[in-house]
């Protein structure tokens, strides 16, 4: 079965939020089947980093990436989270 690829850009809360911090809560929140494969740091302004994480989730997901949305906008220090990239991977 295929796979999807998500990117995502997640902005935190606040400058003092670490960004590997930060990616550590949201790896462990991921629903079962879904499995963060990277991640990148993105600088934005006066001290702010995003993170760009790079996700896999099933397929046949019902509702697509919302499931994926809000698991990950209720982790503590989260503040956004925008879908850049969705990618059928076979």
């Amino acid at each position: 079965m295929a796979r999807v690829l998500v990117v995502l850009k997640v902005l935190p809360e606040d400058v003092e939020t670490k960004p590997e911090e930060l990616k550590e809560r949201i790896e462990k929140a991921l629903p079962e089947g879904y499995e963060l494969k990277g991640y990148d740091i993105e600088p934005i302004a006066f001290g702010l980093n995003a993170l760009r994480l790079y996700i896999f989730m099933p397929e046949q997901t019902e509702g697509g990436t919302e499931k994926l949305e809000e698991t990950v906008s209720g982790v503590p220090g989260v503040s956004q989270v925008e879908v850049e990239i969705v990618h059928r991977v076979g």
